[in-house]
């Protein structure tokens, strides 16, 4: 019989986590188990725990962004030792044989499994899940803050990495928050010149601050309409609706609007911001394996981290208060107390 593990949880649609027990079975043959340090609260957690998507099953235990040590191995794991600090992000399995794996595009596998949808997640003192989706933490990565990278920092990155954004370009970052707060400094740190888009006055020389070369106040409509034609890369990591026409309208020719936030609403475009100009409109889930490794070590490269809060692992509620809020600046991370505090 396994060791039970002890865990936050939450019974119904927006209910409060409470102290859970659960049993995980034995250790498959390719799956390791991680006793958790540090995990991240990412919006998805909170979207996932109100069953915003329709995918939740409760008892549910969120936490996609889990970092800890390798205490447990399987028969059948590669590349990771007893001891390693790893982290977990969105993906605790890919098949390794469908044509996306095969094509090392494990982001859109057709047989993934997802760390918090139909199975427990990183609120808690332990997670297992296949030794492929564990990632080694570069010796000079703040193991501390490195949580969020698993999510919201690949979210941002993937696309910059894999679209081809280049030194040259101009981008643009709309929204500065848990995500854009990151891809202000991955824009700037790949050379480009960074203009971040804000509805807040008090986010500006916190802007500048991570990266941006320029603000402009989203509101401002002679400033947007000054900026006509001269990005080639904007990256949207807000959840609410926008103008899209007039962010077309902001593309170079052959520009591209790329999308992470997750906008419940319907978006309504005329193909004319589109053909005009040869504009593309695209999105993107988490990245590839390769795009996560290459991440972590960009990170430890250019001194790349969030910017986060801290929050007991006891206190998750209240954390998830002020997640909810949205003052958070501008990640949290819970710290595993558990043996301080028993569940």
């Amino acid at each position: 019989m396994s060791e039970r593990i002890r865990a936050y949880a939450a019974e119904s649609a927006g209910g409060s986590l409470r102290a859970f027990e659960y049993d995980p079975g034995p250790l498959g043959a390719e799956e390791l188990e991680i006793t958790i340090e540090h995990c991240g609260m990412c919006h998805s957690d909170l979207s996932m725990l109100d069953n915003d998507w329709r995918n939740t099953r409760y008892p549910f235990v969120p936490g996609h962004e889990a970092v800890g040590r390798v205490t447990a191995l399987g028969d059948a794991t590669h590349g990771i030792s007893l001891g390693d600090r790893v982290g977990l992000g969105w993906y605790s399995r890919t098949c390794g044989h469908c044509r996306q794996c095969i094509a090392g595009r494990q982001n859109h596998c057709e047989n993934a499994e997802q760390t918090i949808v139909g199975r427990h997640g990183g609120y808690a003192e332990r997670v297992r899940c296949h030794w492929s989706c564990a990632y080694p933490l570069p010796k000079n990565l703040d193991a501390a803050s490195a949580g969020p990278l698993f999510c919201g920092g690949i979210t941002v990155f993937g696309p910059m990495f894999e679209l081809g954004v280049r030194p040259t370009d101009r981008v643009g970052v709309v929204g500065i928050g848990g995500l854009g707060h990151l891809a202000l400094q991955f824009a700037r740190a790949f050379g480009c010149e960074v203009t971040a888009f804000t509805s807040s006055a008090a986010k500006h020389e916190e802007a500048r601050g991570l990266g941006a070369h320029r603000v402009v106040a989203t509101h401002d409509a002679d400033a947007m309409k000054a900026l006509q034609r001269q990005f080639d890369f904007i990256l949207v990591t807000s959840n609410v609706p926008l103008d899209w026409n007039g962010y077309l309208g902001l593309l170079a020719p052959r520009g591209r609007l790329h999308v992470v936030g997750a906008v419940l609403e319907p978006m309504a475009i005329s193909a004319f911001s589109l053909i005009g100009n040869a504009r593309s409109l695209s999105g993107s889930p988490v990245g590839s394996h390769g795009a996560v490794a290459r991440m972590l070590e960009f990170c430890a490269r250019h001194e790349i981290k969030p910017q986060c809060e801290r929050f007991p692992m006891s206190k998750a509620n209240d954390a998830l208060d002020r997640l909810r809020s949205g003052k958070a600046r501008y990640r949290i991370i819970l710290d595993s107390d558990f043996a301080a505090k028993p569940a």
